[in-house]
């Protein structure tokens, strides 16, 4: 699929289920911020488990200035994980998304949580929120720019991987740290993602690259990047379905999740 193509394309289906129905990543993810929180992705809910524990690894790791640190939430939809990054005093987080409607959305969650834990709000000291197309925007927004550290979250099936880590690349200060998290390719190869729109009851999937780990790792090597730590990867078990939820149960024994940490070579 072209990365800017907008049209809407319907793949008709024999066995008496809805269409699928192809967006761009823009117009899909749009759509799909109505539901994105509540619709019962187990992936998402994977994630946000381990980044429970990746989330305090990642910022040890941050050697590139002493805090208080600006750090980017590349591709930050609702805004799930910026909330746990505000909570760092002093700090600066800067969310950058393609689509209005999952930024308006986050928006909202981090004016709920800076009221709750009194810091300033957006615009001010704490967090900002910017439109930001990996694949259509040329010129990264100034204030996401030097950043000791970037998280991005099951951004990159997204993207192809020679793009993902030159604006990363860009993003950060000599030194800075990336925390990257995605399907893995195991999954990929049977899955991408999407969702159901619940007015249409339509199946809507978008853009979608099976990463490697390995060629993950290899695009980040050349484009400047070292490994940091271990490469978390995740397998869904009998355990992990029951608290994951019943869409997690088919997954049962493939590996779904990895997550990495890469530091910029000064």
């Amino acid at each position: 699929m072209d990365p800017q193509a907008s049209s809407v394309q319907l793949a008709r289906r024999n066995d008496g289920k809805p269409p699928i129905r192809f967006l761009d990543p823009t117009t899909a993810y749009d759509l799909w911020s109505e539901v994105y929180d509540t619709d019962g992705n187990f992936l998402q809910a994977l994630d946000t488990t381990e980044m429970q524990t990746l989330l305090p690894k990642m910022l040890s790791r941050i050697s590139s200035s002493p805090p208080p640190w600006k750090i980017v939430d590349l591709g930050c939809g609702t805004g799930r994980n910026m909330t746990h990054l505000l909570d760092l005093p002093d700090s600066l987080v800067i969310g950058l998304d393609a689509s209005p409607k999952m930024l308006d959305i986050a928006r909202s969650r981090i004016h709920e949580h800076m009221a709750q834990i009194g810091r300033a709000s957006e615009a001010g000291q704490g967090a900002q929120l910017e439109p930001y197309n990996l694949l259509g925007s040329y010129c990264i927004p100034s204030c996401a720019l030097n950043a000791d550290a970037i998280i991005s979250t099951l951004v990159l099936e997204h993207v192809p991987l020679s793009i993902f880590f030159e604006k990363a690349s860009e993003i950060l200060k000599p030194n800075g740290v990336a925390l990257v998290t995605n399907m893995h390719s195991e999954m990929g190869a049977n899955s991408q993602a999407g969702f159901v729109d619940p007015k249409t009851g339509e199946k809507v999937q978008t853009q979608s690259f099976i990463h490697h780990l390995d060629d993950v790792v290899a695009e980040a090597q050349k484009q400047g990047f070292e490994l940091v730590g271990e490469i978390q990867e995740k397998a869904v078990d009998e355990d992990m379905s029951e608290v994951l939820g019943a869409r997690a149960r088919k997954w049962i024994g493939v590996t779904v999740w990895f997550g990495v940490c890469f530091r910029k070579q000064a």
